[in-house]
């Protein structure tokens, strides 16, 4: 799986460590979904602080509001890939923020399974 370099999109989702989906972190169902798809990879970034539509900041550098820090999952294909990937979001139900965007992919780069670059 790998994505052509030239015209493609971004998709990012904004949403809350604690968000779940049947006990499972929320984040993690998008991973696994996203790969189910197709899409040629996916990843999961954890915030330091930040705060969303509902105004309550969340940082951690409290312990007492850490446990809810933001978290970003962010992947990258061609627009066909996250067309039939979006409606895979339709039943999470979270408080966040989906933004669709185009890039230029220059340069896509994998490793070889013997650790040698391709």
């Amino acid at each position: 799986m790998t994505i052509p370099t030239g015209p493609a999109e971004r998709l990012t989702i904004y949403l809350g460590e604690s968000d779940r989906h049947h006990h499972e972190a929320l984040y993690a169902e998008i991973v696994r979904r996203a790969h189910s798809v197709g899409v040629s990879g996916a990843s999961v970034w954890r915030g330091f602080e930040g705060y969303g539509l509902h105004g309550q900041v969340h940082t951690a550098r409290l312990l007492s509001l850490s446990e809810d820090l933001p978290v970003v999952v962010e992947m990258i294909d061609t627009s066909a890939v996250i067309d039939r990937f979006l409606p895979h979001l339709d039943d999470l139900e979270f408080d966040g923020l989906v933004v669709r965007e185009p890039v230029t992919v220059v340069a896509h780069r994998s490793r070889g399974g013997d650790g040698s670059r391709r």
